[in-house]
């Protein structure tokens, strides 16, 4: 595969997940988009139940197996380095497409807002949610986050390197503030619909679980992130403090879980 094929694979991988990115904001928060989490519920409730519960395995499936180091080898005999990670965004990104078009609302009211004061609190916090999470990207390195940067130095014919450990004001708070800010888009809602629990519920439940994996991946490939994980809470957010660190170690993997 040339390197100008690779490039405009990256490229167009990072705006399928741009386009992914924006329909999620509008398809979590039900609004302009033509197809949202609580839109009208049709068809039978057990099998909408039963194709909703498919569509987030299979998410999660995806997405895990995906960013396991053993998987990344395999690929990388398959795809060129360099395009490893434009893949993994792309089939995420398809994923979650899949998920939004197939999506099958259940209906029904759990919990309803009414205060106005209560509303404007509760989306500013789904608004808040997702600007961490877009903040956070930028902090990790957004463009080598989503494959950008891999392919633009596989075209001018660089080395890829990779990233050093550095400890910005948010990963001293917290081990994982992209995580933080997924909790916040799935549960600061006005209206939590049963459809909007499920999804919440699922959501949440995989990242908890997705993160063991990653950070035993982290430890075996990085033993100085043991220090790093005793010194830093994992999702509840302190004031932040110097740590201490051996500089040696990299975060090529460490923060780089995107969706």
């Amino acid at each position: 595969m040339s390197r100008l094929l690779i490039f405009v694979f990256g490229a167009g991988s990072y705006l399928v997940f741009l386009a992914t990115f924006l329909y999620a904001i509008g398809f979590i928060g039900n609004f302009g988009v033509p197809k949202s989490m609580d839109s009208t519920p049709a068809g039978d409730w057990t099998t909408a139940l039963l194709i909703d519960v498919g569509l987030l395995s299979l998410f999660a499936i995806q997405h895990s197996v995906m960013a396991r180091p053993a998987f990344k080898r395999m690929l990388t005999r398959i795809v060129p380095q360099a395009a490893e990670r434009s893949n993994y965004v792309l089939a995420s990104s398809l994923a979650l497409l899949l998920l939004f078009w197939q999506w099958r609302p259940l209906g029904g009211v759990i919990w309803s807002v009414e205060s106005t004061m209560g509303q404007a609190m509760l989306y500013a916090g789904f608004a808040a949610g997702w600007l961490l999470v877009l903040v956070t990207t930028f902090v990790i390195n957004h463009f080598d986050l989503f494959g950008l940067l891999q392919v633009w130095r596989n075209l001018l014919g660089r080395p890829q390197g990779q990233l050093k450990f550095v400890t910005p004001v948010l990963y001293r708070m917290v081990r994982h503030p992209l995580y933080v800010g997924w909790f916040m888009v799935f549960w600061f809602t006005p209206t939590m619909t049963v459809t909007h629990l499920l999804f919440a519920v699922a959501t949440t439940a995989y990242i908890l679980v997705a993160i063991q994996f990653e950070e035993r991946d982290l430890m075996r490939a990085h033993p100085e992130y043991i220090e790093y994980r005793k010194q830093v809470p994992m999702l509840m957010p302190r004031l932040p403090k110097d740590i201490e660190i051996i500089p040696s170690l990299e975060l090529g993997d460490v923060q780089r879980r995107p969706l």
